[in-house]
C-alpha cells in the first residue's frame, strides 16, 4: 500500500510539474519525460520478489513522500563541503546542492579548445544538439524503475565532452550534495559524459551528505567512449545514516577503447549501484574496481553487468567489502558474452570480509556464455580475518585491536590503490587510515 501511495506522489509532481515547468524545454525532451513516466508508472517500486532486487527491500523509499530541496546552498559553505567530497580544489569542478548547480562553489578554469563541462539545465535551456543523439538513449528507462524516475525529473546535473584527439591531464570533479532539513528531500542528477575517438579524461562523481534530515540522491550517469578513447570514471558515496542513494552508471564502450570505473561507497542507510557497461567494439577493455565499507545498520546492494558483443574485448572486475555491526552486504555481478564475442577474456571477483557476527552478505557472481572461444572466470569468497595473519602480528608485540585494524585497512587499500589520481587515491588512504585506527 505505501508503494501505491509513493508511486502516486511522484505522478502526481510529474504532472504539476509539466503544468509549471520552465518555458523552453525542447519538445523531444519532454517526449523523453513523458515515455519516461509511463514506464514508472508500469513498473511500480520493485519488491524482493523480484530476482534483481531479491536481498534488498525498497520499502524505506517508497513509505516517504519526498519534496524539493532547492535553495538549501544558502546554508552551506564551499569549505565545509569540498573536503568531504575528496575533491582537489586546483582542478575544475562543478558543484550541485539538492541537484541544483551552485556556480559560487564550483570552478572551470581554462580547458582546453572543444572541451565542455556545464551544467545540464543550461544545455537543455540552449537545446543543445549534444544532448539529443546521448540522453536517454543507453540508461535503461524502459525496464529500470529509479532510472525511468530519474528520467522523468531530471532538471540538472552534468555535461562533459571531451573533442577528439583531446587528452586532459588533471581531473574533472562533479560533486553533488545532499541536505536535508525537517521535511525529506530527493534530487535526480543525471550525467552525460562523452569522449571522442582519441580522447582522455578522468571524471570524479563525488555524492556527499550533510545535515541531520532524510533525503533520496537517485542518480543516473550516461557515459560514450567512442574509438580508441580512454575514460577513467569514479563515482563515490559518503551519504549520511539518513541517506538513500540509488546510483547507476551506464557506459558504452567503443572499438578498442579503455573503460576503468571505480565504485566507493563509505556510507549511506540504503544504497544500491546498479554499474552496466557493454563493450560494443572489438579489442574495447573494461576494469571495474568496487569497495564497500558499511557498519551498523547500513545496506549495500552492488549489481554490475557487463555485456561483451563484439570479439578480443578484455573486462576485469573486483568487488571488495567490508561490513560490521549488523550491517548488509549484497553483490550480484554478471558477465554476459555474446554470440559474436569470440576471443573474449572476462574475470570477475567479488571479496567480502565480516568483522562481526551480526554482518551479512549475498553474493552471486554469474557468467552468461553463448561463445565457445572464451576465457572467462568468476568467484567469491566471505569470510573473517585471517588467523594465520592476525598470529603473526600478535606475536611481533601488536595487540589483537591493532592486528585487526591493520589486517582491514590492508585489505580495503587494495581497491584504493589502483586508482590513478594520486592525490585523491592518498586523501582516500588517509581517510581508511582514520577508520581503521592507523593514525
Amino acid at each position: 500500500m505505501q508503494a501505491i501511495e509513493s508511486k502516486e506522489h511522484y505522478l502526481s509532481a510529474f504532472r504539476r510539474n509539466q503544468t509549471t515547468g520552465a518555458a523552453g524545454v525542447p519538445p523531444w525532451l519532454n517526449d523523453l519525460r513523458e515515455s519516461a513516466i509511463a514506464s514508472f508508472a508500469a513498473l511500480g517500486f520493485p519488491t524482493t520478489r523480484n530476482e534483481e532486487w531479491k536481498y534488498t527491500s525498497v520499502d524505506p523509499i517508497a513509505a516517504l513522500a519526498f519534496g524539493r530541496g532547492n535553495g538549501q546552498a544558502k546554508t552551506l559553505t564551499a569549505d565545509e563541503l569540498l573536503p568531504l567530497s575528496f575533491s582537489d580544489l586546483s582542478c575544475n569542478r562543478l558543484v550541485f546542492v539538492n541537484g541544483v548547480y551552485v556556480p559560487q562553489f564550483s570552478s572551470l578554469r581554462e580547458l582546453p579548445e572543444g572541451v565542455r563541462v556545464q551544467s545540464l539545465a543550461e544545455a537543455i535551456l540552449g537545446d543543445d544538439q549534444i544532448l539529443r543523439p546521448y540522453l536517454g538513449r543507453y540508461a535503461r528507462y524502459q525496464r529500470e524503475t529509479f532510472v525511468a524516475l530519474n528520467t522523468a525529473f531530471m532538471e540538472d546535473g552534468a555535461v562533459v565532452v571531451v573533442p577528439e584527439g583531446c587528452r586532459l591531464e588533471e581531473p574533472i570533479y562533479l560533486v553533488f550534495a545532499s541536505i536535508a532539513g525537517e521535511m525529506p528531500i530527493a534530487s535526480h542528477p543525471r550525467n552525460l559524459i562523452v569522449l571522442r575517438s582519441g580522447s582522455e579524461a578522468k571524471i570524479v562523481e563525488s555524492y556527499v551528505g550533510l545535515g541531520t534530515g532524510t533525503y533520496f540522491a537517485n542518480a543516473v550517469t550516461e557515459l560514450v567512449g567512442e574509438e580508441n578513447a580512454s575514460v577513467d570514471h569514479y563515482r563515490l558515496q559518503r551519504e549520511t545514516e539518513k541517506g538513500f542513494h540509488i546510483g547507476t552508471l551506464e557506459a558504452r564502450v567503443g572499438r578498442n577503447c579503455n573503460c576503468m570505473a571505480h565504485a566507493i561507497t563509505l556510507g549511506g542507510s540504503l544504497v544500491r549501484n546498479d554499474v552496466h557497461v557493454v563493450l560494443d567494439g572489438a579489442g574495447s577493455e573494461c576494469v571495474l574496481n568496487g569497495l564497500y565499507l558499511m557498519e551498523g545498520k547500513q545496506h549495500v546492494d552492488n549489481h554490475t553487468e557487463i555485456e561483451h558483443v563484439q570479439p578480443r574485448a578484455t573486462s576485469l572486475e573486483l568487488y571488495k567489502g567490508i561490513l560490521s555491526g549488523s550491517a548488509r552486504g549484497v553483490f550480484n555481478g554478471k558477465i554476459v558474452v555474446h554470440k559474436d564475442a569470440q576471443k573474449t577474456d572476462a574475470r570477475q571477483t567479488n571479496k567480502n570480509l565480516l568483522l562481526s557476527e551480526g554482518a551479512m552478505v549475498n553474493t552471486k557472481p554469474q557468467l552468461e556464455i553463448h561463445a565457445d572461444d572464451v576465457k572467462c572466470s568468476h568467484g567469491s569468497t566471505i569470510g573473517q580475518l585471517d588467523g594465520d595473519g592476525l598470529f603473526y602480528l600478535r606475536s611481533r608485540g601488536m595487540g589483537l585491536e591493532d592486528a585487526q585494524s591493520l589486517l582491514s585497512y590492508a585489505f580495503a587499500s587494495d581497491v584504493v590503490g589502483r586508482m590513478r589520481i594520486p592525490r585523491m587515491r592518498a586523501r582516500l588512504d588517509d581517510f581508511l587510515l582514520t577508520k581503521f585506527g592507523r593514525k
